[in-house]
């Protein structure tokens, strides 16, 4: 792999992209977590507003849940040499009427091809919310419910799972199902592909 491909310089590209910034309430940052050993892959929405401040993924409430759903620690889930956060837009887009506004439409065509090109051990992709699992999955995307009820379908290798957000609390206690049939083979899936 030439320099001019290489993950870093990808990464350095990535880091200074502006796009989309002009659509952003609270300018582009860029947030990611890659390397090409990784063997997990979460692709999850866009930033919140606390991550777009601190520059870590999942470093709020929806990442505590997320790594409770996994059963990794705090270490396990910020080595990049195991797991990658790549989310579908890079930089927080804002916030809504009833939350945080979409992903920036600009990102994917940019940058994702290229950022999972850079993913060649990867064994199984955890892929949360509706616009992960729109570019993600194969099939009908649209209901979040019947997409992650249908899980068996992509298992092993492709999870699709609900935004662990405490704004879901009430789809967890309606879906009973999720964490006494997904979890526990969730959970036993990302042990195995870690310890490979």
């Amino acid at each position: 792999m030439t320099p001019k491909n290489s993950l870093q310089s990808l990464l350095t590209e990535i880091h200074a992209c502006t796009i989309c910034e002009a659509h952003l309430e609270d300018g582009s940052r860029p947030v990611l977590q890659i390397h090409q050993n990784a063997r997990v892959l979460i692709a999850g929405q866009a930033p919140g507003r606390k991550v777009h401040e601190m520059g870590v993924p999942f470093d709020d409430a929806s990442g505590r849940r997320l790594r409770e759903w996994m059963g990794v620690t705090r270490d396990v889930f910020y080595d990049p040499e195991q797991i990658a956060i790549v989310p579908m837009g890079f930089c927080y887009p804002g916030t809504g009427k009833s939350g945080d506004l979409p992903p920036r439409p600009e990102c994917v065509p940019a940058w994702r091809e290229r950022v999972l090109g850079h993913l060649p051990r990867l064994e199984v992709t955890l892929v949360i919310g509706m616009y992960a699992q729109a570019y993600h999955l194969t099939r009908d995307h649209s209901r979040v419910t019947e997409t992650v009820r249908s899980w068996g379908f992509y298992w092993p290798k492709v999870v699709p799972l609900p935004h662990p957000s405490p704004r879901n609390n009430i789809w967890l206690q309606r879906n009973p199902w999720f964490s006494k049939e997904l979890l526990p083979m969730l959970r036993q899936r990302i042990s195995h592909v870690l310890a490979d």
